[in-house]
């Protein structure tokens, strides 16, 4: 076992050796882990959480995370993995381990969970693109497992037919469970026969969904299947997570209820900000990071926190910079924020005072911060 300071936190690494590896389209493979008997309570599972590999790519070692696509009562790791360019991190992984070999994998962590409900009545909607199908994926394995009464539908798109990753997982999955769940793919650089599942999944398609396939409710004539909604999830690339979840929202889902997953960097808020602050000016700065005392000044409260430190190139963890991630999560010790947007922190959390600084404005004139979580 290994540990060591990761996105301001203490990450727990193993050895797992890979038992299966597959090579799934021309650029997304598969990697599954044995899990030995010693480790199998380190590696406890929500669905739709993720594991970080720690590997060699040219001669440097770098840590990467990879949703699961299995669910948790498989008692696997299962990876799905895009190779996104040929000479690229994820490249090397492919071409340089195989099965048999040994990786250091996280425990697994990440908040794109959900509370299981076997006795209720639910409906779940997925929106992924591309890779994002993975924690979605397990989501929905777990969701057929345990919740009975529970039923989904996935929409999910890719650019064509040869890109589409894990449909016989999906359709197996949807031959099996009866009507409880419906899957409809949808492709950006292919026309189907039927030209509403061609295009890229936006507002303008959300209307037509809504409208098409979720407007009739056959167990309650006097509404519609999407106004059954219980929650929304949504995984992909940024500015589709931020058309999706808006237009969900101004659908009518609450966005407590809209969880979404992002695979990349992405700068912009997903909600728009509608609040507006007293402007303060040169707010004084204290915070610790990786054991070390830091203080400096904001000119102005204008900006969110983590934007104003990483302006003034302070190394501080962050992955999103849209409140999705948690990298940036800290405490605050001392004077007052407001949190715009939080799909991360628990009440517990936001109870002790922990927040997120890519989404936090200053309101005081002095703040004290601790990024060092342990």
């Amino acid at each position: 076992m290994e540990q060591q300071i990761y996105k301001g936190k203490l990450t727990q690494f193993h050895w797992l050796k890979i038992a299966k590896k597959e090579e799934l389209t021309k650029n997304t493979f598969s990697l599954e882990f044995d899990i030995p008997e010693n480790l199998k309570e380190n590696f406890t599972f929500e669905a739709g959480q993720f594991v970080s590999l720690k590997f060699q790519s040219h001669g440097k070692e770098v840590i990467n995370d990879y949703s699961m696509t299995s669910a948790p009562y498989e008692n696997k790791i299962a990876l799905g993995i895009k190779v996104n360019s040929p000479d690229g991190e994820t490249s090397q992984l492919f071409k340089n381990y195989n099965t048999g070999d040994e990786l250091l994998v996280s425990e697994p962590s990440g908040r794109f969970t959900l509370v299981s409900k076997p006795s209720e009545f639910r409906t779940i909607v997925g929106f992924a693109a591309g890779i994002g199908i993975t924690p979605i994926l397990s989501h929905f394995k777990n969701i057929l497992h345990n919740e009975p009464r529970t039923r989904m539908f996935l929409f999910f798109g890719n650019k064509s037919s040869e890109d589409l990753v894990f449909r016989e997982d999906l359709d197996n999955l949807a031959r099996t469970c009866g009507d409880r769940l419906q899957i409809f793919y949808f492709f950006s650089q292919e026309k189907p026969s039927n030209h509403f599942f061609y295009g890229r999944l936006d507002e303008k398609k959300l209307n037509l969904i809504i409208n098409q396939i979720l407007h009739l409710d056959d167990t309650d004539e006097e509404s519609t299947i999407w106004d059954a909604v219980d929650e929304v999830l949504i995984c992909g690339k940024g500015e589709m997570i931020k058309t999706l979840a808006n237009a969900c929202y101004h659908h009518g889902i609450p966005k407590k209820n809209i969880h979404f997953e992002l695979f990349e960097e992405f700068n912009d808020d997903i909600y728009p900000i509608e609040k507006e602050f007293p402007l303060i000016e040169n707010v004084e700065v204290e915070f610790k990071m990786f054991g070390k005392e830091f203080n400096t000044e904001f000119p102005t409260n204008e900006d969110k926190i983590l934007q104003q430190l990483l302006i003034q190139k302070f190394p501080v963890p962050y992955s999103c910079k849209s409140g999705i991630c948690g990298s940036c999560e800290c405490i605050l010790e001392e004077g007052e924020v407001e949190l715009l947007e939080n799909e991360y922190l628990t009440e517990k959390e936001e109870g002790k005072g922990h927040i997120l600084a890519c989404m936090s404005i200053a309101k005081s004139q002095k703040i004290k911060l601790n990024f060092d979580l342990i």
